[in-house]
């Protein structure tokens, strides 16, 4: 019985030991890839554009806005924000939307056409009750 709870002690330790050498190297990857430019967010959520680093203090200069910057530590930085797509584009009218449902065949409708407003409120009253 010793034995095992001294294994079982063991693994325990082996285990955080292997966790916190994992996130070191997680974050050591992360900052090698720092550089004047990036999109990054902090740990407290706050989104920006690195600047500038002061590799002997540890400080980044995030630029939040145009014109507006903040001096954070190193370690803050926790997220590369990687680009997008470029969002759809949205028709300036609603051509689109109806010749969504022009398309449809023949005797299926579309969700917003079955429906009335009275409906919908009451389907969505429902579905909040079960989540309770």
């Amino acid at each position: 019985m010793t034995i095992l709870l001294f294994v079982m002690l063991g693994l325990f330790v082996f285990m955080m030991f292997r966790r916190n050498k994992k996130t070191q190297q997680q974050q050591a990857t992360l900052q090698s890839k720092f550089a004047p430019g990036v999109d990054v967010m902090t740990s407290f959520g706050l989104f920006g554009r690195i600047v500038s680093m002061d590799e002997a203090e540890n400080k980044v200069v995030l630029e939040l806005s145009p014109g507006t910057e903040a001096t954070v530590h190193r370690q803050a930085v926790t997220k590369i924000i990687e680009p997008t797509e470029a969002a759809p584009v949205v028709p300036d009218d609603a051509s689109s939307l109806t010749a969504a449902e022009a398309e449809a065949p023949a005797g299926t409708e579309t969700p917003a056409s079955s429906e009335t407003p009275d409906e919908t409120i009451a389907r969505l009253n429902g579905e909040d009750k079960k989540d309770s």
